[in-house]
């Protein structure tokens, strides 16, 4: 296959690098064997829309066979699976060797488009404290594009950083039945049960110093884990919640498991969950 520069072979040593491009254009990538005959058919389909897409997406080769680690990760057990990442995250995915047309219809649901760039605008404005200011522009692309999933998913993200969970969830209600039970939808929807699990809890400073007086507290470790959720401190949070599943099992009808599983739907692909799964499956036996 002719060297392109939109086409990179994933290893173990740079695929720190391709999720970070994923922060800038959505990152395809195949997980593929060199025994696996479908793979080889779909390979040239990939490669073909990589070029002629110029940059629009990047296409990342996965061989399963020498990238072992990595496979497990994300859970392969069929190929040739093409995951689409954006922002580090998978996305979307389909299994088997589609034909173009169905390839081209899948990237064109994530590939850039005109209101992406008030997506990115409003989502500046929300890294700045801006929650209504993003809400706002959301709004007028949504209307100038509604068919752009993405501007409901960062309207629906800009909702609940403003405070308006109840609006957050109907536009999320709003999407596409496809669109709304993929992984990033998924994972707002549990943004948003955890930011009403908040409501009324201390804040994390005080539940911090209850930790420190008595570390076996289960009502602060649990309310302290669903402050870190929502700080998005994912590794803090999941640590206290095995505490509590160590040290009170039979808490809020064995919460810490509850919760915990809450936040690997919130956290869908991320590898962090796989460890976490285990370390959890080990404390029920």
């Amino acid at each position: 296959m002719a060297e392109s520069p939109y086409i990179i072979d994933v290893t173990r040593d740079n695929y720190a690098q391709v999720m970070e491009a994923s922060f800038k254009v959505p990152v395809l990538i195949d997980f593929w064997a060199s025994w696996c005959q479908p793979c080889q058919v779909l390979m040239p389909v990939l490669a073909k829309l990589a070029g002629e897409y110029q940059g629009k997406f990047l296409l990342g080769k996965l061989n399963t066979e020498q990238e072992q680690e990595i496979a497990a990760q994300f859970g392969i057990r069929s190929i040739p699976n093409v995951k689409l990442f954006r922002n580090g995250q998978p996305v979307d995915e389909f299994l088997g060797a589609l034909p173009e047309r169905a390839v081209r219809e899948f990237i064109d649901r994530h590939v850039a488009r005109e209101s992406d760039i008030q997506v990115a605008q409003a989502l500046e404005q929300l890294r700045s404290g801006n929650a209504a200011g993003a809400v706002l522009l959301l709004e007028e692309a949504r209307e100038a594009d509604p068919d752009n999933s993405r501007v409901t998913l960062a309207l629906a993200q800009a909702q609940a950083a403003n405070g308006d969970t109840a609006a957050a969830e109907a536009t999320l209600d709003s999407l596409p039945p496809d669109v709304r039970g993929q992984p990033e939808a998924a994972s707002l929807r549990s943004h948003l049960f955890f930011e009403g699990q908040v409501a009324g809890v201390p804040a994390a400073t005080e539940l911090e110093a209850k930790l420190a007086a008595n570390p076996g507290d289960p009502e602060a470790l649990h309310q302290l884990a669903l402050r870190k959720v929502v700080e998005r401190d994912y590794d803090r949070a999941m640590e206290l919640l095995l505490d509590l599943m160590k040290k009170d099992r039979s808490y809020g009808d064995d919460a810490g498991r509850l919760t915990l599983l809450k936040v690997f739907e919130l956290l869908g692909g991320d590898p962090r969950v796989s460890r976490y799964r285990s370390r959890m499956a080990s404390l029920l036996h």
